[in-house]
């Protein structure tokens, strides 16, 4: 039965995919036409155009998201909207290279283990061989790893360490209970840093390009770690609801440390250090040594190159191309594309007016106005792509926070951060496709729990936004 709806739903997306391949550029040229003969004029026409095309093709996915996010590369320049050198500058953006570099750093603690170490090592500081405890060793291993490396690869390491501690488990209510609690949490710990996941590095991208302001790692993180401290413990209570309390397991022990483990570790390490200290405290190291051109992503590439050049103690390096070369590149060309609208909303005039038509609703009091966007935001992402639902709403919060007055921030973090907390649905996010993957989940049982969190992470957000941006 369920192959049966699978293959049902499939064919039936196909349909969709197909009208879409056609819509898409139809609706383009139809709004670019209309717009070209009005005081709007062809540039903004083209680039709401364009803007539209990509949105129902990111949608839907009739062709690729990554292929759908070369139009703006290819259309922009073509037509005028924006010259080579500002497509150019937009695909190769500095927090691109910022993820390009991060990816590969992921890439060396995947090639070497370390994260999985570090993950067991988590799970058995919290001690005890409860349910309860267990659960929240690999909440807090999931949500720590996923700060720094991709919330998909945290959640498929952990999900082999979670069954097999599940096979000798005599509890059953533990098995939704840990797969679930490990894919929430990488998600939730993704909003953490930076480069924890796409849509925090597509806010400060189009942040900086619309107010010409850069926004250090610690203050992203001053924002949202508090959001992960809070959330992480209250999905660990609504998640350990039944289980036992006197539950007996085992969880694998993670043996020696390895000689390319340390030094995998310690490049991290110092790469971490290296991201939260270049702007503070006292201005930084970057003002300490007169490097006021130095950024993220000089310090991400050149963490990378050394781990090109480290042995890993066995004959080979620390990471090599054949590994780096996996990287999701696609996110980054995607990245690119909604960096690139972000400059052709600025360039065409179309921010403004959308600001000016918007601002009937960014004037709308605050404590209203961010937990209808945190919900909405949530709940849309259920069923699209967190990273293009985020790539195309931060241009128009962005211009609508301008228009309005007040620092975008505080409707472009919210918006950002509650992309990434949509729990209810395996396609929402890869973390819960992943889980759902075992099958030992079946979707009402994610549903049920996911939707309380939902809400959940709607109030958190919204209150700690509010609290904190204000």
């Amino acid at each position: 039965m369920t192959e049966q709806l699978s293959n049902t739903g499939k064919n039936k997306f196909s349909i969709i995919q197909q009208l879409a391949l056609i819509t898409g550029p139809l609706v383009c040229l139809v709004v670019t036409l209309i717009l070209a003969n009005t005081d709007f004029g062809f540039a903004m026409g083209l680039t709401l155009g364009v803007t539209l095309w990509c949105a129902i093709w990111w949608i839907t996915e009739p062709v690729p998201i990554a292929a759908t996010s070369l139009l703006p590369l290819a259309l922009f320049p073509l037509f005028g909207v924006l010259n080579s050198k500002q497509v150019a500058q937009s695909y190769g953006h500095s927090l691109i290279l910022l993820l390009m570099g991060g990816f590969m750093l992921s890439k060396a603690m995947e090639k070497s283990g370390t994260h999985r170490r570090i993950a067991l090592q988590m799970i058995h500081l919290f001690g005890g061989k409860s349910s309860s405890q267990v659960l929240l060793g690999f909440m807090v291993a999931s949500a720590l790893l996923s700060m720094w490396i991709s919330n998909t690869a945290t959640t498929l390491m952990l999900l082999p360490v979670a069954l097999a501690v599940l096979e000798k488990n005599t509890d059953r209510t533990l098995v939704p209970a840990l797969l679930l609690g490990t894919a929430y949490a990488a998600s939730i710990g993704g909003i953490g840093t930076p480069i924890g996941t796409p849509p925090n590095m597509l806010f400060r991208g189009v942040y900086e390009e619309a107010t010409g302001q850069s926004l250090s790692f610690t203050e992203w993180m001053s924002w949202a770690v508090p959001v992960v401290v809070v959330l992480i413990p209250l999905a660990w209570l609504w998640l350990r609801k039944g289980l036992s309390a006197s539950n007996n397991l085992e969880v694998p022990h993670p043996g020696h440390w390895r000689t390319e483990e340390i030094r995998v570790l310690t490049v991290f390490a110092i790469t971490a250090l290296l991201w939260i200290t270049r702007k503070e405290p006292f201005g930084g190291w970057s003002s300490w040594f007169d490097l006021k051109t130095a950024n993220d992503a000089s310090v991400a590439l050149l963490a990378a190159a050394v781990m090109f050049m480290l042995p890993n103690g066995k004959g080979e390096r620390l990471l090599d191309w054949e590994t780096a070369n996996k990287i999701p590149w696609g996110v980054l060309i995607l990245f690119g594309g909604g960096i690139c609208i972000a400059k052709a909303f600025a360039e065409s005039g179309l921010s403004q007016v959308a600001g000016e038509h918007l601002t009937v609703l960014i004037n709308q009091p605050l404590w209203l106005l961010v937990p209808l966007i945190c919900l909405s935001v949530t709940f849309i992402t259920e069923v699209t792509s967190n990273t293009a639902t985020t790539t195309l709403l931060m241009p128009i919060l962005a211009a609508a926070g301008i228009a309005a007055g007040i620092d975008p921030a505080i409707i472009m973090v919210p918006a950002a951060m509650s992309a990434s907390c949509a729990f209810m649905l395996p396609v929402a996010t890869a973390p819960n496709a992943v889980v759902f993957g075992s099958e030992k989940l079946t979707v009402r049982q994610m549903a049920s729990k996911g939707m309380t969190l939902n809400f959940v992470g709607v109030v958190v957000i919204s209150g700690s936004c509010l609290l904190l941006l204000s």
